[in-house]
């Protein structure tokens, strides 16, 4: 008889537990980063010649959101089987993506073409 063994690899590697263990103390080091972080105010104010107060920089927001970036990515490869998966999953994934970044360029260039914005502190 002729052996009909079901392999439910669906060609996937098997994942080594290393690779769950690795995510999970990154995404726990991320996190203690984003608390260490936000500990400190990045940003600082300064008055312009006519003595309105402005906030300078966003770079809380920057790390932050460079921080979660960093962990999305590391669950969607790891989690979410992307990294072994096939070339068209990939290419799909990169895409959405891509698509996300097209609609928040439209979003922040909208933001930035309105008139009176950012309004200035205190008005």
């Amino acid at each position: 008889m002729a052996d009909h063994s079901h392999d439910d690899s669906h060609g996937h590697p098997d994942n080594p537990i290393k690779y769950y263990i690795g995510v999970f103390g990154l995404l726990i080091v991320m996190t203690l980063l984003t608390v260490f972080v936000a500990q400190f105010d990045l940003e600082h104010k300064f008055k312009n010649t006519w003595g309105l107060e402005y906030i300078s920089g966003v770079l809380n927001a920057i790390v932050a959101l460079t921080i979660a970036v960093i962990k999305a990515t590391a669950v969607v490869l790891i989690f979410m089987h992307v990294r072994w998966s096939s070339r068209l999953t990939q290419v799909i994934v990169v895409s959405g993506v891509f698509w996300l970044l097209i609609l928040l360029a439209f979003t922040v260039s909208d933001y930035f073409t309105r008139g009176g914005w950012p309004p200035a502190h205190g008005q």
